[in-house]
Order: structure tokens, then C-alpha cells, then sequence
């Protein structure tokens, strides 16, 4: 069995910063890559951007410039830096894990969510 665990959300004034944390826990034998996705209120969970155990990073349109995914491989944790945070960031954070589950095979695991709210 693997956790993931989120801390850091919370409510910001625009302009703000914060910074997500996501640690992962339990059988892990290797990570493929790490993930963070949001989902707004009403809508779909969307990708923000991923990083793999290589360090390739990559972000939605929408957060580029602004958010920063790192990661952590020893301590098997993944963090993504918030910053110029505007009322649409609003939405429930979550990270993911796609490890290696045996030769060519591999299985996704999800945190339970943080919500950021950015507002005035």
C-alpha cells in the first residue's frame, strides 16, 4: 500500500504565494513521475504540471511562469511553488505518484486533496 499525504493550501490574497507539499509513503520501489492536478469548483480535475524521477518538468499554459513543480526522490516528496496567485488558481490541489509496480508495469496513486483559495 502507498500514501500520499498534501499540506501547505490554504486562502491567499492575490498576488500571494504559497507552497504544496505531497509525501508519499508505504511500498514504493521506484518513482515513474510526479504529478500535481487541480479541480475548481463545478469543473474537472485538470493537470498543473508533472516532473519525472529525472527531473523533466512541465506546466499548463495556464500556471507557467508562475508555479514551479520540484521534487524530493530520497525523501519521496514532490512540492509545487505558487506564486502571483489570481482568484481562478481557486480549486482543490492534489498530487499523484505513477510508480513502478514491476518490469514495464506501474500504478497511480492520489493524495486527498488541499484546497487554495485565492481571494481578497
Amino acid at each position: 500500500q502507498v500514501q500520499l499525504v498534501e499540506s501547505g493550501g490554504g486562502l491567499v490574497q492575490p498576488g500571494g504565494s504559497l507552497v504544496l507539499s505531497c509525501s508519499a509513503s508505504g511500498s514504493i520501489l521506484s518513482i515513474v513521475a510526479m504529478y500535481w492536478y487541480r479541480q475548481p469548483p463545478g469543473k474537472e480535475r485538470d493537470l498543473v504540471a508533472s516532473i519525472t524521477s529525472g527531473g523533466n518538468t512541465d506546466y499548463a499554459d495556464s500556471v507557467k511562469g508562475r508555479f514551479t513543480i520540484s521534487r524530493a526522490n530520497v525523501k519521496n516528496m514532490v512540492y509545487l511553488q505558487m506564486n502571483n496567485l489570481r482568484p481562478e488558481d481557486t480549486a482543490v490541489y492534489y498530487c499523484k505518484f505513477r510508480l513502478y509496480t514491476g518490469v514495464g508495469a506501474w500504478d497511480d496513486y492520489w493524495g486527498q486533496g488541499t484546497q487554495v483559495t485565492v481571494s481578497s
